[in-house]
């Protein structure tokens, strides 16, 4: 069941007895419990009848068993249960026992004045698992997955208007790419954007570039931009201030040989006919980076990336053995790079 369906249901009236959220996109699953809450549950009745547990610290037992108790001075209530890795191939940390039986149980049964609430930080679950297999025949399996790059220019644009302001063209990718795609930090992004613009005003580049951190990843990401698109003036402030602020060469290097070693496994696996959502399931990136990645692969053809991953890797030797200046070295390989 995807999260529209739902959320459809539930705002209907007809909320499931279970449901399993889990998938890469967590500010997507924390929107949906939030609103699964609040047309679930009245606000004065939130004290009485939301129960939190943490199944790393707690069973699945004591969890099942909440659930089956009977609300005390409300209709319903809801049980949320984080961290549920036996849902997932992942081996759990924890000496927590959980009794998987116990589970299946309550599924075939479940409590008709409780809801269930399942989250997992995981991509993917474990299909081979029976209890995977009985969640997804009860269609309770609800998974949030990142945006492809289309849908997250819609949702940036959504979410200016509903604030009352607007992107100008190009502003909302510089946005997205600053923070890399992470809804979160968009979120937040956006919401202090607002702030500054004001009601019925236009974000800018410009303004984007003032008020949006940005991570030493992304910096990198945006200086390889810029030297794909020939910016060299622009890529050199970014390295400046990247040595200002003390970040390591060789650890700068790293970024940039992780980012062409993408922009290489993106250029094979686009060959093979890969959408920009396989290859980002494949190589475990957001979408949107996927798409610039794909963006600047163009400019080199499969032999040329090779040719810069073996530079890398002879830099990174030169730069760890002090046989060149660490600054220096980069500043070489970056005027070769746009040469």
């Amino acid at each position: 069941m995807d999260a529209k369906r739902a959320l459809k249901d539930i705002q209907a009236g007809r909320p499931a007895p279970v449901y399993l959220c889990y998938g890469p996109e967590k500010y997507k699953m924390r929107e949906f419990i939030q609103v699964l809450t609040d047309l679930l549950i009245e606000p004065e009745h939130k004290e009485f009848a939301v129960s939190k547990f943490d199944l790393s610290e707690i069973s699945l037992s004591a969890v099942l068993e909440d659930a089956e108790t009977l609300p005390f001075m409300v209709p319903k209530k809801l049980v949320i249960a984080k961290n549920a890795l036996f849902f997932t191939g992942a081996k759990e940390s924890t000496k927590i026992e959980h009794h998987l039986d116990r589970l299946t149980d309550y599924l075939k049964s479940p409590a008709d004045h409780t809801v269930v609430v399942f989250t997992v930080d995981a991509d993917k679950l474990d299909e081979r698992k029976k209890i995977v297999k009985a969640v997804k025949d009860l269609e309770a399996a609800v998974p949030f997955l990142s945006l492809s790059a289309d849908e997250l220019q819609v949702w940036v644009a959504k979410q200016a208007e509903q604030l009352g302001f607007a992107f100008a063209k190009e502003a909302a990718d510089q946005l997205i790419l600053y923070t890399g795609g992470n809804l979160q930090s968009l979120s937040a992004e956006i919401e202090k954007i607002s702030l500054y613009v004001g009601v019925g005003a236009e974000a800018s580049v410009h303004v984007v570039d003032e008020l949006v951190a940005r991570s030493t990843e992304q910096n990198v990401f945006i200086l390889i931009e810029d030297i794909v698109n020939v910016r060299l003036e622009r890529a050199f402030v970014i390295l400046e201030e990247l040595l200002k602020q003390r970040e390591e060469p060789i650890k700068i290097a790293s970024l940039i040989a992780r980012q062409f070693r993408i922009m290489l496994q993106v250029k094979e696996l686009s060959k093979q006919g890969y959408s920009q959502q396989q290859m980002a399931s494949q190589i475990g990136l957001h979408p949107f980076a996927v798409k610039v990645a794909e963006g600047q692969a163009r400019r080199y053809d499969i032999q040329k990336l090779s040719a810069i991953m073996s530079q890398l890797a002879d830099l990174d030797y030169q730069m760890k053995t002090g046989k060149i200046d660490k600054v220096l070295g980069l500043e070489l390989f970056l005027l070769r790079l746009a040469a």
